[in-house]
C-alpha cells in the first residue's frame, strides 16, 4: 500500500491511464481483426468486384490509423507498430487480383 500522498495520487493516475490505454489497445486489435476477416472473405470469393477492393482498402486504412494512434500515444512500441503494419500490408497486397 502506498504511504505518501504523492504515491497515492500516482496510483489513481496509473489506474486512469491503464483504462484509457486498454481502450486504445482494444480498438487497435478489433480493427486489425476486422481487416483480417475481410481478407479471408475476399480470398474465398471468386468474382471480386471493385466495391470489394475499396472496402478492403478502407479497412486497411482504418486499421493502420488505429495502429499509428496507439504508437503515437506510446501504448505500443513504434517497432511493434511497424511490424503490425507491414504484416497487414503483406496480407492485403499479396492477394491475387487486388
Amino acid at each position: 500500500m502506498a504511504n505518501s500522498r504523492a504515491s497515492k495520487k500516482r496510483i489513481k493516475t496509473n489506474r486512469r491511464n491503464r483504462i484509457i490505454n486498454n481502450s486504445y489497445r482494444s480498438l487497435m486489435k478489433s480493427s486489425e481483426k476486422k481487416h483480417l476477416d475481410l481478407i479471408k472473405k475476399y480470398k474465398n470469393i471468386t468474382n471480386n468486384s471493385p466495391e470489394d477492393k475499396t472496402i478492403l482498402r478502407t479497412s486497411l486504412a482504418s486499421a493502420i490509423s488505429q495502429i499509428d494512434k496507439a504508437a503515437k500515444k506510446k501504448i505500443i512500441h513504434k517497432n511493434t507498430a511497424i511490424r503490425k503494419k507491414t504484416s497487414l500490408f503483406r496480407r492485403t497486397f499479396f492477394i491475387p487480383n487486388i
